[in-house]
């Protein structure tokens, strides 16, 4: 009889399974793989070699808590001759001597996250088990089976490899790109992704189902979705939108997810303040690209935060044309929300592709505060039956805006106001390039377009179906040159009258700073004109000037002021309302690169910004994120004063860099200028 087969080790192939499944960065320690797609072992024996009329192998792969075959969270699977599509599987591919080369085969639906795999070697009657190692199954959107694919290996580059990238803010007319440093797979993210699942409520109440359910990235979407807030639950961040960030850190100031989740880790799971839409989302993105499914962060512009599905934003107005009461229904001046790639088993067919998930607590889903995913192919055919929150999503960029205004005999007057559109310029980052790409076209058929009114049909979007009113005279607001902060300058009243007869009314300008979620703050400039003729056929450009001085002290991080024109015709009883949000350009952060970027070179980075306003600055630092640095993420304090136009430098060291393309991320904040973002690309050469 034979002796027993005795293992002496496994070797688990990192640096080949790393390449191979495009996880190189995470296998530095441990193996991490993607679904439905081979991954090499390597088993050492002692004594005597592996003979496959003799021995019989037996592997056991399980995850969570409670594995179960059942389940799916275990599997049983033998030495075999073949792979088994779609099955757990292992088949030898070469032998030497005492050494057994396997390729080992997950199925492309089973469960991801953190695996124990043993061996069960048998000789005839006598058998032992043997721990081979442990590895982490990922997402793969690299397998046509897996529910993730995506067929460009340029799109799964950028939507699953790319650490870094940009978010888009400021206003639909004054688009302002803000680097971001993504970092999925720096050190310890993925074990913390792994960890938000696992304190998850849906894990803490019944784990064995939450582990079988991962296999599904809809619903790991939708766990992700809820657990990047923590409104409800044990989540990663606290949203605040009040401007007072003391007792934590300013949204506007993070430039990456990697410093929020190590903290939240760090921590014991405590709330991380605070965040704002666009720090939920990178987040999000982060989480959802290390665990494998590709993902982009989205920003709409003048999305309507609708509350009881009506698809309606209504603004009540005083006679000066100032909103009344507090609302939670409002208009924000962007929002950020994400897209997963993955098919939709549970739909129709042709929902499948980009699904929207947003998890910027705003209101809650089955109990929950989450939203998604839904498909943006039904927001887009404006089929709000679908699951999840397609009322929501769709009211975001297609609820209709009807302002009134109260007479001073306390009765209501629907005021014109064409200068406010709801979802405009839909953006994100285009697929490698450091560009915006416009992707409303993915949400909404053209305006005015037959395949729009059946979509609002659909929707019973019975407002939007309703002929707008037209008049003879319309107002817009428009700007100057030289918008940046710290500079005074003027905006104007556009008013055209299109009509053979005169026009006589009243116009009230208005400009007041504002936070990009819509909340009004003080006025910053203001002209009553109380008579103001328009000759027939005439264009007329009325100025207003805003003051730093007025606007300093009180604009908020977002750099936004918000222009308000009425006009007002008393003879016709004629209300004209025109609005718009300006963005205050931030001075330049310049990034230099002194010498050339060699493989395995040292670097020095020298960080630049002139002082814009007529003040001095105190409390002055550059924040600087990325590949190479000496610190995950290093500060530099500048000491005060920054006299007003002084430029201030810094240098950086970096690590020597490998070969390819990483991006310094870099924010400088200060007592008065507070988040300026800048951004370089160091490309680096063979040395």
């Amino acid at each position: 009889m034979a002796e027993e087969l005795v293992l002496e080790r496994c070797d688990l192939e990192l640096e080949a399974n790393g390449r191979d499944h495009h996880t190189a960065d995470l296998c530095r320690e441990r193996l991490v793989v993607r679904r439905g797609q081979p991954f090499w072992l390597t088993l050492h024996f002692e004594g005597r070699n592996y003979e496959a009329s003799v021995d019989s192998l037996t592997f056991c792969a399980v995850t969570g808590p409670d594995p179960s075959e059942e389940a799916g969270t275990k599997a049983l699977f033998r030495l075999s001759d073949a792979m088994e599509e779609g099955a757990w599987a292992a088949v030898a591919v070469d032998q030497q001597d005492s050494t057994l080369s396997l390729n080992l085969t997950t199925p492309a639906n089973a469960p991801i996250g953190h695996y124990s795999l043993s061996l069960e070697a048998s000789t005839g009657y006598q058998g032992s088990s043997f721990m081979l190692g442990q590895f982490t199954l990922l997402f793969n959107s690299w397998c046509p089976a897996d529910a993730v694919y995506l067929d460009s290996d340029e799109e799964r580059r950028e939507y699953v490899l790319t650490q870094q990238g940009f978010i888009y803010q400021g206003s639909a007319k004054f688009i302002k790109s803000i680097p971001w440093n993504f970092g999925q797979f720096e050190d310890g993210i993925l074990d913390i992704c792994l960890t938000l699942l696992d304190v998850n409520p849906k894990f803490l109440k019944n784990a064995g189902r939450d582990c079988s359910r991962r296999s599904n990235p809809v619903y790991v979407g939708r766990v992700v979705s809820g657990m990047v807030n923590c409104n409800d639950d044990q989540g990663v961040l606290l949203g605040r939108w009040d401007n007072n960030y003391g007792d934590g850190i300013s949204p506007m100031f993070w430039i990456g997810s990697v410093d929020i989740l190590r903290r939240w880790k760090k921590d014991g799971c405590q709330r991380v303040k605070y965040g704002q839409c666009w720090v939920f989302a990178a987040v999000a993105c982060t989480v959802l690209r290390c665990l494998g499914i590709p993902t982009r962060v989205v920003t709409n512009y003048n999305s309507a935060h609708d509350q009881n599905s009506n698809l309606l934003i209504e603004y009540f107005r005083n006679e000066f044309g100032e909103i009344q009461s507090d609302k939670s229904e409002m208009i924000w001046n962007f929002h950020c929300w994400v897209e997963s790639w993955m098919t939709r088993p549970d739909l129709q067919p042709g929902y499948e592709g980009w699904q929207a998930l947003d998890p910027t607590p705003q209101e809650k889903s089955e109990g929950t505060y989450c939203c998604g995913p839904v498909p943006v192919r039904a927001i887009k055919e404006g089929d709000l039956t679908t699951k999840y929150d397609a009322p929501f999503v769709f009211a975001e960029v297609n609820a209709d805006v009807v302002d009134w205004i109260r007479q001073d005999d306390g009765s209501l007057h629907k005021s014109i106001n064409h200068s406010l559109v709801v979802g405009l310029k839909i953006s994100t980052k285009s697929v490698g390039r450091d560009e915006r790409e416009d992707i409303t076209h993915n949400y909404k058929y053209p305006e005015g377009s037959p395949e729009e009114r059946e979509a609002f049909t659909r929707a019973n979007h019975l407002n939007k179906l309703v002929d707008k009113e037209e008049t003879g005279v319309a107002m817009r607001i428009r700007v100057g040159e030289g918008m940046n902060r710290g500079c005074d300058f003027d905006v104007f009243a556009h008013i055209t009258n299109s009509t053979p007869e005169e026009h006589a009314g009243r116009l009230l300008l208005c400009a007041r700073t504002v936070s990009y979620n819509g909340i009004l703050g003080p006025e910053c400039g203001t002209k009553d004109l109380l008579s103001l003729s328009l000759e027939p056929y005439s264009e007329k450009s009325i100025p207003l000037r805003i003051l730093y001085e007025k606007y300093c002290d009180c604009l908020t991080e977002s750099n936004l002021i918000k222009v308000r024109g009425l006009l007002i015709e008393p003879a016709a009883n004629s209300y004209l309302l025109a609005e718009r949000d300006i963005y205050l350009e931030n001075p330049e952060i310049k990034i230099r690169i002194l010498g050339e970027p060699k493989q395995n070179r040292k670097l020095v980075a020298e960080l630049s910004l002139q002082n814009p306003l007529t003040v001095a600055l105190s409390g002055c630092a550059f924040t600087v994120e990325g590949a190479g640095l000496i610190e995950e993420q290093k500060t530099v304090d500048i000491p005060d004063p920054v006299e007003a136009g002084e430029e201030v430098k810094v240098r950086v060291d970096l690590l020597p860099l490998y070969t390819g393309r990483h991006k310094l991320v870099v924010n400088f904040d200060s007592d008065r200028l507070k988040a300026v973002k800048g951004f370089r690309n160091v490309i680096v050469g063979p040395s």
